[in-house]
């Protein structure tokens, strides 16, 4: 992922938590301005109409729908739904 704030590629290897920041700058990594559903134009900022609203975009905070922002999104807002569940029809249906 990328952080919005100094621009700084990061590398993500597991989920972001709320207490991750950025090692350059510092700033939250677990944030609405990182998140790939962070739109200005959107109703309160957020292309994802279940998501509670958020006043301070750029602290970190505990939305269930946070994707890091670079991030591919599935339909059902899981980065890997469609691979997963596909992985997971293989392995019930593997041949021995």
């Amino acid at each position: 992922m990328k952080c919005c704030f100094c621009s700084e590629t990061i590398a993500i290897e597991q989920k972001v938590s709320k207490r991750d920041t950025c090692p350059r700058c510092d700033r939250d990594l677990r944030c609405c301005k990182q998140c790939h559903f962070f739109d200005p134009r959107a109703y309160n900022e957020c292309r994802e109409v279940a998501a509670e609203r958020i006043v301070d975009k750029g602290r970190a905070n505990f939305c269930d729908f946070y994707v890091p922002k670079g991030e591919k999104v599935g339909r059902g807002g899981s980065a890997n739904r469609t691979k997963e569940a596909k992985a997971a029809l293989e392995a019930l249906f593997k041949k021995k």
